[in-house]
């Protein structure tokens, strides 16, 4: 067997999609889950790592659905903030990948906190923000081998932030009115770019490329999602408008108000990250901001994920707000889905990772306990089959590169 076959026996195994399994075992082999049940009716293959995790809990790694790490790196300063091009209001040709330092800290960090996967976007200084890129926490000699998807979606940004940045510059967008312009007339453009390039298909013509403009169209077909940083309820009304006109597959992110129109959204069935939640009220559109809007929001039928907004918050404390959330009424079996199996669906990641079933990607956290409990730690972090983080003699290490690949 290959260095990424591992065995993971005696476990409380929670596969989230699944009923959790007592006395469980999870078999990985060349990197994909093979097999999830009771000890008995799984047999481990021959020259499998076995790891007994007897009194201990498997869980799927985490997913984060929206952070920034790697490009806007901890303890950098300006010189390792990439997160916003904030030089033009629509820089939809953007991409996160081509920005990520994957030896920054905050990777480290996801996976002491059990988080595997990690959604990264680009900031919220533009209405539009760029492309998102999905990507394992660790393992790979360049990002581009830790790539889980390549485009994910295009992030777009409502309310303040955008408002602050270009009504500073005196020029358009200084308010909603013109967020929500540069946003339709982006779209408008896009149509139409699409509808040319069909045609010049058609005619067999040569036809000049626009990356900002097949981004949008990509979004238009359904390809891409639509991830709306938005924050306050006529903000999350204005998202819901512009994707009627649109049709494109919408994705509130942070939600920080979307407990005032949650019955809303659960009548179409639009899903919300939510978070982050160790924050302050940093600006008026987060005034009514409460961690206990998660547990409203998921009561009223709304599908949830949560949200660091690293580094706005430090992503191992993924898992922290889940258990508060749950501590202000969230159930605990949506708090589990919240970090697992919610967010990969949101962004369509679900035929990799989110859940510990055969097909999916061998990543797995082994907990000392449960993972809501804060006194809960991780102390085994596997990634596509590979051990990449170990808690031992009383500290976390990571399973750095020049060992991996030495």
């Amino acid at each position: 067997m290959t260095a990424s076959s591992i065995a993971i026996v005696n476990a409380y195994v929670v596969p989230v999609a699944g009923d959790p399994i007592e006395k469980g075992t999870v078999i990985v082999e060349d990197g994909r889950i093979t097999s999830v049940g009771p000890a008995a009716q799984v047999a481990v293959p021959d020259g499998v790592r076995v790891v007994d995790a007897s009194g201990k809990w498997v869980l799927p790694g985490f997913v984060e659905a929206h952070g920034h790490v790697g490009i806007h790196e901890e303890a950098n300063g300006p010189a390792g903030d990439d997160t916003n091009e904030m030089t033009a209001p629509n820089t939809a040709a953007v991409r996160a990948i081509d920005a990520v330092n994957i030896d920054d800290e905050g990777f480290r960090d996801a996976l002491a906190g059990g988080v595997t996967s990690i959604v990264v976007k680009p900031g919220s200084g533009n209405p539009i923000g760029g492309q998102t890129v999905a990507l394992k926490s660790w393992g790979g000699r360049t990002i581009d081998e830790q790539v889980i998807k390549e485009s994910v979606s295009v992030k777009s940004a409502l309310g303040e932030n955008p408002k602050r940045v270009y009504g500073g510059k005196n020029q358009t967008p200084s308010t909603r009115l013109g967020v929500a312009l540069i946003i339709r007339e982006a779209f408008v453009e896009a149509q139409n770019y699409a509808a040319a390039r069909a045609e010049a298909e058609r005619d067999g013509k040569p036809f000049a490329r626009d990356l900002g403009k097949e981004t949008l169209a990509r979004v238009l077909d359904g390809e891409l999602v639509w991830d709306q940083h938005t924050h306050r309820h006529d903000d999350i009304a204005t998202a819901l408008r512009l994707a009627d006109e649109f049709g494109y597959k919408l994705v509130v992110n942070h939600g920080t108000e979307a407990h005032k129109i949650a019955d809303v959204l659960a009548e179409r069935e639009i899903p919300v990250i939510f978070g982050p939640m160790f924050t302050s009220r940093s600006k008026v559109e987060l005034r009514d901001r409460a961690i206990a809007n998660l547990a409203r929001i998921a009561a009223a039928g709304v599908r949830v994920a949560i949200t660091t907004d690293h580094p706005v918050v430090p992503i191992n404390f993924l898992v922290h707000q889940a258990s508060l959330a749950v501590k202000e009424g969230l159930p605990r079996e949506t708090a589990l889905e919240a970090l697992t199996v919610n967010p990969a669906s949101f962004l369509g990641l679900d035929d990799r990772v989110g859940a510990l079933k055969p097909g999916l990607d061998g990543d797995l956290v082994v907990w000392s306990g449960d993972p809501l409990d804060v006194n809960s730690r991780a102390e085994l972090v596997v990634i596509d089959g590979a051990e990449v983080y170990r808690w031992e003699d009383g500290a976390g290490h990571v399973v750095e590169r020049a060992e991996r690949f030495a």
